[in-house]
């Protein structure tokens, strides 16, 4: 099988099929629970014992509460949007944001405490409660930045973006990479780090970049590719994202695939991103002879359905809102996996 060929010459491996297919019966999943329908969800005996994020991004739990609940519930104004989104960012826990809320109030920048705040979250460490999520690696520590506790050490970093005025200074960027640059230069920010803020920033208004304008691989994305390809001839990894996401149609053509895509929207770069750390992980299980880079043989996570009732709600301007319940305008409830 050739495969790039405007760009180079690579060697997939069966994985790389897989990739595809996995994409497919993931996406599958997420309609049938939205159609209501009852389990199993799917017969595919990997997907069905073990959690994998969503084809899409945006459609995952904690997207679908940050773009709802944290960036256009509120204030508007750049900076108000921008520290609501980074404060749940930081985090990434709905509950840690739940709870926040319930002890402040509407969470605004011009009403902020850092020892507030901090006190908030050091009770409920103290009560034993996880305040951070577990689905990014994110160091404790940097320089400037020693405080011996970790939430404290990200809202220094928060309060010193605010104060280097880093909302209006994202306004006057004209691309993502730009905009990631901005994010990466600030300590205890790594590279995937700053490229999955930037994504989140340009869920809300106050940027617009394309989604398929720029791409940083994480780890996950990284043993992912190693596992589809055994040879990337002379493309990097961002460059094999960006043929995968241009050639999609083709793929799944080639398959004889049937994807639903997110209501027309076709999936971006930072979705194929996602899919290879998916599917490094789902290979694991489905092809564990090809052991890509980081040799794991296990999947940890454990598929445990949510009962709690989801309204999918994508940013407005993407235009795929009014698609979604053409019927019944008011909120269809669904159950979402994740």
């Amino acid at each position: 099988m050739q495969i790039f060929t405007k760009l180079s010459a690579v060697k997939p491996t069966k994985v790389y099929d897989t990739y595809w297919k996995f994409a497919v019966e993931r996406q599958e999943v997420f309609f049938r629970r939205f159609r209501g329908e009852p389990p199993p969800w799917t017969n595919d005996a990997i997907l069905a014992e073990h959690k994998f994020t969503n084809a899409y991004r945006a459609s995952d739990r904690a997207s679908q509460f940050l773009i709802r609940n944290v960036i256009y519930r509120g204030d508007q104004d750049p900076k108000e949007v921008f520290f609501r989104c980074m404060l749940f960012k930081i985090f990434n826990r709905v509950s840690t944001w739940m709870l926040l809320e319930a002890e402040l109030g509407e969470i605004r920048y011009s009403t902020y405490s850092f020892r507030h705040y901090s006190d908030i979250l050091k009770r409920a460490m103290q009560r034993e409660e996880r305040i951070f999520s577990a689905a990014y690696i994110m160091p404790t520590h940097a320089a400037g930045f020693s405080d011996t506790s970790k939430h404290q050490n990200y809202l220094a970093l928060l309060e010193t973006m605010m104060t280097n005025e880093v909302p209006s200074r994202l306004l006057d960027l004209k691309s993502m990479a730009s905009a990631f640059e901005l994010l990466l230069s600030y300590p205890l920010m790594g590279n995937f780090l700053a490229y999955q803020f930037v994504t989140d920033l340009n869920y809300s208004n106050m940027l617009n970049f394309s989604e398929m304008e720029y791409v940083v691989p994480g780890p996950g994305a990284k043993d992912g590719i190693q596992k589809c390809f055994t040879t990337s001839g002379k493309l990097n990894e961002a460059d094999i994202i960006r043929s995968v996401a241009d050639q999609q149609n083709e793929e799944f053509t080639r398959l004889g695939l049937n994807f639903q895509s997110l209501w027309g929207r076709p999936l971006q770069l930072i979705d194929c991103q996602n899919l290879f750390c998916e599917v490094s992980k789902y290979a694991r299980l489905a092809h564990p002879e090809i052991p890509g880079l980081s040799g794991r043989k296990r999947i940890k996570q454990k598929f445990t359905a949510n009962t709690q009732s989801i309204h999918y709600w994508f940013p407005p301007k993407w235009g795929i809102n009014d698609l979604i319940y053409p019927v019944v305008h008011t909120a269809k409830r669904v159950s979402q996996c994740e």
